[in-house]
């Protein structure tokens, strides 16, 4: 099955419109994973595919598209030092700064798997304990039903979870089997899953103190990078802080956040 230039043009248009990630560079992976799928699904070629993606883009064919196309990898306390200065910058200003209302309003912007904002409720276990009053549920958001329903699922091999504290892996995980483990139901609670598309306008209620987005820039490029950071700017409170992948930058030029160290920032 041949992946035209004419094709081609179109899917990396279509996938940048809609989405906001640049596959210009991605011919090869574009026809090895979606050649499969439609061999798969009983597709003669490109060209019916995409035609079908057109008539229907929230339906299922376009949905499975993006979920063939997108990479999701992860692991459990990835840039660990973010979880760190969580602990001790971030979550120490957020309680003093909403002690009032006592609602503490975090977003995983790119959750894939799970295993980020896992790890960053594991950490709000940590630091406020036994304190309920406290709202510390936060919001994953993921582009791929395919990676959400993985995360919702809560389910990891022992592998996976090696990287975390002995007392996390107590606490917060069942083993049920040989090389399996799931995220306990108390901390699955703490974790609202949600399908979302960073291109579109965020309408989540109240403002953000803490937003995590890493490792997902890397696939926008600079003007699509900078209406998603004034989004999100404008959709957390004064004060907040972004954290991004150890190996992304802002420009500082195009966005009012305020540079703190590598990978952190503040509004």
């Amino acid at each position: 099955m041949q992946l035209t230039d004419k094709e081609f043009s179109w899917i990396v248009s279509y996938v940048h419109k809609r989405y906001g990630i640049n596959l210009s560079q991605k011919r090869v992976l574009i026809a090895g994973r979606l050649e499969n799928y439609l061999l798969r699904n009983g597709y003669q070629n490109y060209s019916e595919y995409f035609t079908k993606v057109e008539q229907d883009p929230n339906g299922e064919e376009a949905t499975n598209m993006i979920n063939v196309l997108t990479t999701n990898h992860t692991f459990f306390m990835r840039e660990s030092l973010h979880f760190d200065y969580m602990k001790n910058v971030a979550l120490p200003w957020v309680k003093q700064h909403a002690t009032s209302k006592k609602d503490v309003r975090i977003w995983s912007a790119a959750a894939s798997t799970g295993e980020e904002p896992y790890a960053i409720a594991m950490v709000l276990k940590d630091f406020f304990g036994l304190d309920t009053q406290w709202n510390t549920q936060l919001l994953a958001t993921d582009l791929s039903t395919r990676v959400l329903n993985h995360a919702i699922e809560g389910k990891y091999l022992a592998e996976q979870i090696a990287p975390l504290p002995d007392k996390w892996k107590r606490a917060h995980f069942t083993r049920i089997s040989n090389e399996e483990y799931e995220v306990k139901k108390e901390l699955k609670k703490d974790v609202v899953f949600r399908q979302f598309n960073l291109m579109d306008d965020i309408k989540f209620k109240g403002l953000f103190h803490i937003v995590f987005l890493r490792n997902v820039m890397i696939y926008f490029d600079e003007q699509t990078k900078r209406n998603l950071l004034n989004r999100i700017y404008n959709h957390m409170e004064n004060g907040g802080f972004l954290f991004i992948g150890t190996t992304e930058s802002i420009d500082k030029t195009g966005t009012n956040f305020k540079y703190v160290q590598p990978s952190v920032y503040r509004k």
